[in-house]
C-alpha cells in the first residue's frame, strides 16, 4: 500500500462519516421542526383552555355569590315573615280579649 492509497482511504472514511452525520443532522433538524410545531400547537391549546377556564371560574364565582346573597335574602324574608306572623297572632289575641262581650255583674 502506498501512502497515497492510505490517504485516499482515510479521506473516503471521512467523506463517509461526514455524509452519515449530514443525514443524522437533517433527520434531527426535521424532528426539531416537528417538535417546535407541536409545542406551538400545544401552547395555543393551553392558552385557549386557560382562557376558557378563567371565564368559567369567574361565572362559577358569580353564581356562588348570587346563591349566597339569595339565601341570605330568603333567610331575612323568612325571619321577617315569622316575626310578622307572631305580631299578628298577638294582635289577634289582644283584639279578641278587648272585643269579647263583657258580662254584667249582678
Amino acid at each position: 500500500m502506498s501512502s497515497s492509497s492510505l490517504s485516499s482511504s482515510g479521506f473516503d472514511d471521512l467523506f463517509s462519516k461526514r455524509d452519515e452525520l449530514s443525514c443524522q443532522i437533517k433527520l434531527e433538524e426535521e424532528e426539531k421542526e416537528r417538535l417546535q410545531h407541536d409545542i406551538r400547537s400545544l401552547s395555543e391549546k393551553l392558552s385557549r383552555v386557560n382562557e376558557s377556564l378563567a371565564q368559567k371560574m369567574a361565572a362559577y364565582d358569580t353564581i356562588n355569590r348570587t346563591i349566597a346573597e339569595t339565601e341570605a335574602a330568603y333567610t331575612k324574608i323568612l325571619e321577617s315573615s315569622q316575626s310578622l306572623l307572631s305580631v299578628l297572632k298577638q294582635q289577634a289575641v289582644n283584639f279578641h280579649k278587648t272585643s269579647a262581650p263583657r258580662r254584667k255583674e249582678h
